[in-house]
């Protein structure tokens, strides 16, 4: 059966969901009649059915829209621009996080993994990337396994590379996007092969990112962070992605690079204001 519309998108949801008719109704507080209705194009649901179904289903509030118009409603969640006055209290709070987060690296990336905003230990680790991976819109997973971003820099990529790509591999399996998909067939062809058995690297719960330095070794963690009750299809697609230090060794590293980054700015900002100093008095 060739199905369009709503129809075939609720079962597509369905479907990549491993879900059965009979509990996506118990689910949505309906009947396995009406869900295969509505699959078979003989029956219409109200807005408020789609919008059960579609939490019932775990669909991203931006492919919602998507259903609600299939089924002839306007969409019921706005997408506000990242700088949209309106998000300034959003902007404000996860500045604070990235702040808070130092010395230790953390960004935020968009449902494509582009950078949204970064703190400067971040800036630290991608200090000798190439210049043309850094030119908005930046890829943070180009940058994690370019060849010329840190890739030469990860001891122990073939392994780490890999958790990398079947993370994205999966997101891009469960809310399709062909951007994204991209994205992921164009590292896989980047990186080593997989590993036919684990290495040596698991700390025994995870596999850190070893990253070399011109002043020792680092051994991270990653963590991802999201806003679980977001309704505004921007905020709901923004990821925290932060790492962690794995050993006290590279915590004490980390807080190094960062008194030594702030030390450099502070030079370099004060040179600046001597510049100017001479055409100051010359203008007194």
């Amino acid at each position: 059966m060739t199905r369009g519309g709503l129809a075939g998108a609720l079962h597509g949801w369905r479907t990549r969901r491993g879900v059965s008719q009979l509990e996506l109704a118990v689910r949505a507080g309906t009947t396995q009649r009406h869900v295969s209705f509505i699959e078979n194009g003989r029956s219409v649901p109200g807005r408020a059915m789609v919008v059960r179904l579609a939490e019932s289903l775990e669909v991203p509030i931006r492919e919602r829209n998507s259903l609600l118009l299939a089924a002839g409603y306007a969409p019921a969640y706005r997408e506000t621009r990242y700088d949209d006055p309106a998000l300034a209290p959003v902007r404000t709070a996860l500045e604070r996080i990235l702040a808070g987060h130092q010395p230790y690296p953390a960004v935020i990336v968009d449902r494509h993994g582009d950078l949204v905003s970064a703190n400067d230990a971040f800036g630290a680790l991608t200090d000798g990337v190439a210049p043309r991976l850094l030119v908005p819109p930046v890829s943070v997973p180009r940058v994690l396994l370019h060849p010329d971003g840190l890739a030469p820099r990860i001891r122990n990529l073939d392994e780490w590379a890999w958790h990398v790509l079947d993370r994205l591999r999966e997101e891009a399996a469960r809310n399709p996007d062909e951007r994204l998909a991209a994205l992921v067939g164009e590292l896989v062809e980047l990186v080593p092969e997989r590993p036919r058995r684990p290495g040596p690297e698991h700390l025994g719960f995870a596999v850190p990112l070893r990253l070399r330095t011109g002043d020792g070794e680092l051994r991270l963690l990653t963590t991802l962070t999201h806003f679980g009750t977001a309704v505004d299809v921007t905020i709901a697609e923004l990821r925290l992605e932060a790492f962690l230090p794995a050993d006290e060794g590279t915590a004490t590293l980390l807080g190094r690079l960062q008194r030594g980054r702030a030390t450099r700015a502070s030079v370099q900002t004060g040179s600046s204001v001597s510049s100017t100093r001479p055409s100051e008095r010359k203008s007194r």
